[in-house]
């Protein structure tokens, strides 16, 4: 039977569609990587972001990748993922740059910045306000390669036994306090400290600190710090918004090919969509169950916020002057914050 010109185009077409994938994604070498989790995976958004990677990976590269997420400390300590994925002893790490400001400053600047921005804002001046090109020469002294992989929502900025009427009553308090916010706090006689997801409900029951910050009403409620502290501060003053990363060895990053590179690109862009959404989503919810535990939700004062913030002045200063590539990174976005500004102020209702 003779085909007609249609009929064998049609043909072609479908025998095309049937052949295995060619071009450089078939050619690709497959990938099988270990992430160390910072935080435990059934903590939402903390831990379920870095747990999506893995899932989403798989979806994306049909299989051909796989960053496969393990649990805090079943790789490493989670305070010693920067020098492992530095050194190559694991291939990948979920985190937040933040985490890393007692090694290098600058990276705090890409964590949470204390009275910064919101996440539109902040990723503005990420992805196109010169943000990103500082942050990839950072990580790269180091031989790691990270990709912004996720976003939290505000957070509350204290969990205290006893009611703190201003700022001023925080003076000898020891506290697990998060980045350049500990560091404010500490001009108000604070002992701030840094203390790992597994080490601060046993901290705060011990007595070995008086209060804490961790991160949102849905975390914080998993957490359970209502059992022991039942008033809970706002606004999140020190992180209105924060970043989490990806990251990975450089050299391993580098020998993946473009597409590679593109699909873990593309499943870390969509984390930082998914994690903005849901993390605006679950609050609510987390709240009211908080209050029904019998914590007390209270603000802090304009005058005590003012206070923090000539506090926080006064250490971004102190970073500027100590380090250079903090100077640098934190130009760039008070250069780009300032411009953003009168778009800010025309373009959003107040």
């Amino acid at each position: 039977m003779k085909l007609t010109k249609h009929v064998r185009q049609a043909l072609l077409v479908l025998m095309a569609a049937t052949l295995p994938i060619s071009g450089a994604a078939a050619a690709d070498t497959k990938v099988k990587w270990k992430m160390a989790g910072t935080f435990s995976s059934s903590l939402p958004q903390l831990g379920t972001l870095g747990k999506r990677i893995q899932d989403q990976i798989d979806k994306v590269s049909g299989g051909n990748m796989e960053i496969r997420f393990y649990e805090p400390n079943a790789l490493v300590p989670p305070l010693e993922a920067f020098d492992a994925v530095s050194m190559g002893a694991i291939d990948a790490a979920f985190s937040t740059p933040g985490f890393w400001g007692g090694k290098v400053p600058a990276l705090q600047v890409f964590g949470a910045l204390p009275f910064g921005p919101a996440a539109p804002e902040y990723m503005a001046w990420f992805y196109f306000g010169g943000g990103k090109e500082i942050f990839d020469e950072i990580y790269a002294k180091y031989g790691i390669k990270s990709v912004m992989c996720g976003m939290l929502a505000p957070e509350g900025s204290g969990w205290f036994k006893k009611e703190i009427k201003s700022v001023d009553d925080l003076n000898g308090l020891k506290l697990r306090f998060f980045g350049l916010g500990a560091k404010a706090l500490a001009k108000f006689g604070v002992s701030a400290q840094l203390l790992a997801a597994p080490d601060v409900y046993p901290a705060l029951d011990r007595g070995v600190i008086d209060g804490l910050e961790f991160v949102q009403p849905a975390i914080d409620l998993k957490m359970g710090f209502w059992q022991i502290a039942k008033f809970y501060y706002f606004p999140g003053w020190h992180q209105q918004s924060t970043f989490f990363d990806l990251m990975m060895n450089k050299d391993k990053w580098d020998k993946l090919s473009p597409t590679q590179q593109a699909q873990i690109e593309s499943v870390c862009g969509d984390n930082v969509r998914y994690g903005i959404a849901e993390g605006e989503a679950i609050q609510l919810p987390a709240l009211k169950a908080l209050q029904e535990k019998g914590v007390t939700i209270k603000k802090w004062s304009d005058e005590d916020l003012a206070k923090l913030h000539g506090a926080v002045d006064e250490v971004i200063a102190e970073q500027v002057a100590a380090d250079p590539d903090f100077a640098r990174a934190y130009a760039s976005f008070s250069a780009f914050r300032d411009d953003y500004a009168t778009w800010k102020e025309i373009g959003y209702l107040k």
